[in-house]
């Protein structure tokens, strides 16, 4: 279960990392590519302040965007706007998520986000922190996946490893931390509760991709492309976007 009290604290510090961070920028550095193909920084930025906006919609019970069309259509809208303007919709749509977040709520209930992905509500606040984070590295000024919290990495791994678990398009992997953690993710067994409940361990997966956690993840969220990790029993899978 999320602690979304947390959660909701760890997203406000995160984003005021990176508030203070853009706040060092200019206006010329927003239009500058950022680490996303076709987006400059402020794509990034732009897009950022309407997920607050969105993730408010999905608590609140409505679509987490009009359209597909629409979302896009906002980022490039909101894309060319000036350091102060982006900045201060940033910290007031982040401000809007908080508000909300901190109001009393069944945590527990079933969400909608895009593309008909479903979550508990208290699941939110770390999606928001997932944004916040992962759009920080790719600003590509300076703060990179070797910076984010223990805790994060660790938390974002095992998200991502779920979210590929069952995935007809991903082989039976077993990933390896650097910390000798295991978890195996894609194409793995699926067991039924009478194997669970007798003990039953499925057979490890033939391949095994291997490294620091910083690299995993990178690769997992489709920010590095796992040249730094080691893999045995195979080539190295392509992951299919998220």
């Amino acid at each position: 279960m999320n602690d979304h009290v947390r959660d909701l604290a760890s997203v406000r510090d995160a984003t005021e990392r990176l508030l203070t961070a853009v706040a060092k920028l200019d206006n010329a550095s927003l239009a500058e590519p950022s680490r996303l193909p076709g987006w400059s920084r402020g794509h990034v930025l732009a897009h950022l302040a309407r997920n607050a906006d969105a993730l408010v919609n999905v608590l609140e019970g409505r679509p987490m965007y009009i359209s597909g069309d629409a979302r896009d259509a906002e980022i490039e809208r909101d894309a060319p706007r000036p350091l102060d303007v982006q900045l201060a919709d940033v910290r007031e749509s982040a401000a809007r998520f908080q508000e909300k977040g901190t109001a009393p709520a069944d945590w527990s209930r079933t969400v909608e986000l895009r593309n008909g992905v479903t979550d508990s509500a208290s699941g939110v606040p770390f999606r928001r922190w997932i944004e916040v984070e992962l759009h920080h590295v790719d600003l590509g000024i300076g703060y990179e996946l070797e910076d984010l919290s223990e805790e994060f990495t660790q938390r974002e791994i095992n998200f991502l490893t779920e979210r590929f678990r069952g995935h007809p398009d991903v082989p039976a992997l077993l990933i390896k931390q650097d910390d000798g953690r295991m978890i195996p993710t894609g194409a793995v067994e699926s067991l039924s509760k009478e194997q669970v409940e007798s003990g039953y361990q499925p057979p490890l997966p033939e391949i095994t991709v291997s490294g620091r956690r910083a690299d995993l993840l990178g690769w997992l969220c489709g920010r590095r492309d796992g040249s730094a990790l080691r893999v045995d029993g195979s080539l190295l899978p392509v992951l299919p976007p998220l």
